[in-house]
């Protein structure tokens, strides 16, 4: 079996079963059958996948026939489908539960999956084709999605370098496989980082802590063969510790150890790669004719220009970094009465806030936690999708997936009918990427017999200790709720093509329909059928619901100037014609700039800054969240108008125009749609406290 990138493949052997047999996804529920794939199944695998897929690319590439939609456009769609599984069943793996050998496979596949995609791309006769289409788009006849596929495609093939001539083709090749395989180290290095700090605490050190915390903190122990409790550097334990430990030098160094992944001298240090990924992408951009690989990635965003975000940027950073600066005089003052008459830094902003929302509100969010348990949160996240959409869900038995923490459910439409599988994944483990995201093991599309979707969320959760109850924070609740949004973009979508499909849409779309699903959340319905006392199942009190709202905006200042700072130095890194000499001197020096107040520090700082350095999803793009923030404000709005946070006519529109419509439509136009208008940023600005 050969691995060639082009020009005539060989025919890979019957003689001996498929090395693609195993990925046929003929589990219970339509799932791979994990228990029989191991790492070294993959490499086989992946070439032989790629190479079916090549010889695909080749028949369309090379037809004799005039180009037309179906034998052209239609026929991509088609190709791959292999690859899609193989790839699918890989990621999952190599983000929810990885281990040694998988991520040397990761290391060597990326970039020859990379240069496959080049391939591709670059493949001039394929490009010659749907050029020619392209040119005649308005005399096809094609339907609505249709045509927007044709131009999708069209504008994948240009952004991918198809107009580019000899040495530059291949340079781009090389650029694209170089940046594939220092995403992979990047992201690896942080995990070893994550894995390779434990902090052994005593019985002294976790008395003050809720029990649930030091429950957590002991079963981190117990997974790691030790006795006692363990902090660890997974968010969900770190934020809290930092929140309700009373030990400064604690805090302190498990701040430091939070901060500084990625930038330690040797194996795992992300600098050199920060520079280097800077560099290539700076060189891509000119290769594709542009002035920055900012101007170049938001150029087919919503968004448009680096100058687009940046307003909208600057105009939230000022209100923000304002409330911030007031808030940390509060805080200081507060320590200053318990003693601590130091400089308040970062690692004591979270316990001195937790004190001070006690004594204005009279509320401690270690009093929701019994509230906020995991398996009632999914049921809560369930109901508001049946509520909105009619979709229900039913576990599967017997399925198994890659862990046995993660969960199966069969999802079915209003009328009873299948459309789809839900997979939840929401414990913290060393076998896993830190952070929360959604993913796809197949999209839905309706081409020839359609398929239908299979979608998880990966969550970081901390375990509780065995026989105990799950609870999450607040935070970790709208986490949740968030990825399902998400999850729901890829199970509701209806679409024919594969590559509309979904979450396939602008990046600062994609965060719309994730966003918006938080709101419902604390919608007081839910919170009184679904927010019950772990021991009593009495509801969350009604006062303790009203003390939730008053504090709702509590520390905005300090959330939205750790966020605004790494979406403006995510911009600017990536604006420079010329990439920095020391990406961390001009991250220092972007903050100095900004007036960053003293005691907060960005939400991710660049060593450890996955959504841009592990691979280019995010890069130029952390804004995303904010922009789509507007976006989700708003539309919730439309909701709160109606007086019903479950309106029929609102959620029908909100089905049609958002979650089922994946990017069959330009992203303004959809959501025009929905909304009937444009937002503005006043939603967004009222529903961060910060509005005149």
């Amino acid at each position: 079996m050969n691995y060639k990138l082009e020009g005539v493949l060989t025919t890979i052997s019957s003689a001996s079963p498929s090395p693609l047999t195993l990925f046929d996804f003929n589990g219970i529920g339509d799932l791979p059958d994990f228990e029989a794939i191991s790492p070294e199944h993959f490499e086989p695998a992946f070439t032989a996948a790629m190479s079916s897929q090549l010889q695909e690319i080749a028949a369309i590439a090379n037809n004799s026939d005039a180009p037309d939609f179906e034998n052209t456009v239609g026929a991509m769609e088609r190709s791959g489908q292999a690859l899609r599984r193989v790839s699918a069943t890989f990621h999952a793996l190599a983000g929810a539960h990885t281990n040694d050998a998988l991520q040397a496979v990761e290391r060597e596949i990326s970039p020859r999956l990379s240069r496959h995609w080049s391939a591709i791309s670059l493949n001039a006769p394929l490009f010659a084709r749907v050029e020619a289409l392209y040119n005649q788009r308005e005399t096809l006849g094609l339907d609505a999605e249709s045509f927007r596929l044709l131009e999708r495609i069209h504008t994948g093939f240009i952004r991918s370098g198809a107009e580019l001539k000899g040495a530059d083709r291949d340079r781009l090749a090389g650029i694209n496989a170089r940046l594939s395989e220092l995403g992979t180290t990047f992201s690896q290095n942080v995990l070893a980082d994550e894995n390779a700090f434990t902090l052994p605490l005593s019985p002294a050190d976790v008395a003050a802590l809720p029990g649930w915390l030091a429950s957590s903190l002991a079963d981190a122990a117990h997974e790691r063969g030790q006795e006692g409790y363990v902090l660890t550097l997974s968010r969900s334990v770190v934020v809290p510790f930092l929140t309700y430990s009373p030990d400064r030098t604690l805090r302190e160094t498990a701040f430091n150890a939070w901060v500084m992944r990625g930038e330690h001298d040797g194996p795992t240090d992300n600098r050199p790669i920060i520079s280097e990924t800077l560099a290539l992408r700076a060189e891509k951009a000119r290769l594709l004719g542009y002035a920055s690989f900012a101007a170049y990635k938001l150029e087919d965003t919503m968004a448009k220009t680096p100058d687009a975000v940046r307003a909208l940027l600057e105009e939230v950073w000022e209100k923000a970094r304002s409330r911030a600066l007031q808030d940390a005089e509060k805080l200081a003052a507060i320590a200053a009465e318990q003693g601590d008459n130091a400089p308040l830094q970062p690692w004591d902003w979270r316990y001195y806030a937790q004190i001070r929302r006690q004594d204005e509100f009279n509320f401690d969010e270690s009093e929701l936690k019994p509230y906020f348990q995991l398996e009632r949160m999914i049921e809560a996240a369930f109901d508001v999708a049946t509520r909105l959409f009619g979709v229900t869900f039913s576990a599967v038995p017997n399925a198994v997936a890659w862990h046995k923490d993660a969960h199966v459910w069969r999802v079915n439409n209003a009328a009873g009918q299948e459309i789809g599988i839900f997979i939840g994944d929401y414990f913290a483990r060393s076998s896993k990427r830190s952070g929360a995201w959604m993913s796809a093991l197949r999209s839905q599309h309706k081409l020839d017999s359609g398929s239908q979707p299979i979608i998880y969320n990966i969550c970081n959760f901390a375990k509780p200790a065995k026989g105990e109850p799950a609870l999450l924070s607040m935070d970790d609740a709208r986490t949740l709720f968030h990825e399902f949004g998400h999850a729901l973009h890829g199970l509701l979508s209806d679409v024919t093509w594969p590559s509309l499909s979904g979450t396939s849409v602008a990046r600062d779309f994609v965060e719309l329909p994730s966003q918006l699903f938080e709101h419902w959340l604390s919608v007081p319905a839910i919170l009184e059928k679904h927010a019950t006392h772990v021991e009593t199942n009495v509801s969350l009190p009604v006062e303790l619901i009203s003390k939730l709202e008053a504090a709702r905006g509590f520390d905005a200042g300090f959330d939205t100037v750790e966020f605004t700072a790494s979406a403006l130095v995510d911009l600017a890194l990536h604006e420079a014609e010329t990439p920095p000499e020391s990406p961390l001197a001009q991250e220092a020096f972007l903050l100095q700039e900004l007036g960053m107040p003293q005691a907060i520090v960005m939400r991710h700082r660049s060593p450890h800054f996955l959504h841009i350095f592990s691979g280019d999803g995010y890069s130029s793009g952390y804004y995303s969240y904010m922009w789509s923030e507007v976006l989700d404000a708003d539309a919730f709005e439309a909701f709160t108008e109606t007086g019903d946070a479950f309106d029929g006519a609102t959620a029908a529109r909100l089905h049609s125009h958002v979650y089922s419509a994946g990017n069959s439509r330009d992203a303004a136009e959809l959501y025009h749609s929905f909304r009937g208008r444009m937002p503005t940023s006043a939603a967004l600005l009222r529903k961060r406290g910060f509005a005149n």
